[in-house]
């Protein structure tokens, strides 16, 4: 039997330089924490040193791991085969850019040792703090609202990467989960709500990465995807 509390995963693909921050970053919240945990990092094909990184940091502490991929698999498909992977009744992940302020994270972790399947960070509850550019912002509010509308959604943001789950729970909802890459987050809140989840929607202070843009053809992929979703759940597995 496991004596790991936690499993927290990071995925990555191609970016070491936020990886070499967000590892010690990561052992310092969870030792604060006071929990026995691995720390996994889900590297999704990188080629840019990060596996090598992440073995580094390993031989100095081997409750970091490496979960490599030699292709690229998807931010959701690695997600979930790091999920399946890990040891602890608890899980949770949080994106590479520490975008969401890392105190957070007892919070989130607390909740599903309250009883909740799911605690997820929002950006858009009215206690949040959050700081992006404009369009950002439009296209969140737009998708989410998208999402709520279409898919009867009672979640306000569906895509923040900081999430935790009671990992029994989250296994028995992962094989209906059809996305591969960015939408899995939207997937999982909308099927958990369908089967009966509990969830938590906490508030976060959230900081926007350098890397977050806004490319042209983003809404005619949020749209389709959502559209793709309420088709599956409506007709294809009726």
């Amino acid at each position: 039997m496991s004596r790991i509390a936690v499993s927290a995963v990071i995925p990555v693909y191609n970016d070491r330089e936020a990886l070499s921050t967000a590892i010690p970053r990561s052992v310092d919240a969870l030792d604060a924490i006071g929990e026995t945990f691995e720390l996994i990092v889900a590297e999704d094909g990188s080629r840019d040193g990060s596996p090598g990184l992440v073995r580094e940091f390993a031989k100095d502490d081997p409750r970091v791991k490496l979960l490599h991929s030699d292709s690229r698999l998807g931010r959701g498909k690695a997600l979930t085969r790091a999920f399946q992977a890990a040891e602890g009744p608890t899980i949770c992940y949080y994106d590479v850019d520490l975008a969401t302020d890392m105190r957070h994270l007892a919070t989130l972790l607390a909740a599903i040792g309250e009883g909740y399947d799911i605690s997820t960070g929002s950006r858009l509850l009215p206690e949040s703090r959050i700081d992006r550019t404009g369009d950002r912002e439009l296209a969140s509010r737009g998708y989410n609202l998208l999402v709520r509308s279409v898919l009867s959604s009672r979640i306000h943001d569906h895509q923040c990467g900081f999430k935790a789950f009671n990992r029994d729970r989250l296994l028995t909802l992962l094989p209906a989960v059809r996305d591969k890459h960015w939408f899995w987050d939207t997937e999982v809140l909308v099927r958990a709500q369908r089967a009966g989840f509990r969830i938590c929607e906490l508030p976060v202070s959230w900081h926007q990465g350098k890397k977050t843009t806004v490319r042209r053809n983003d809404v005619w992929d949020m749209g389709s995807a959502v559209l793709r979703l309420w088709w599956q759940l409506h007709v294809s597995e009726v």
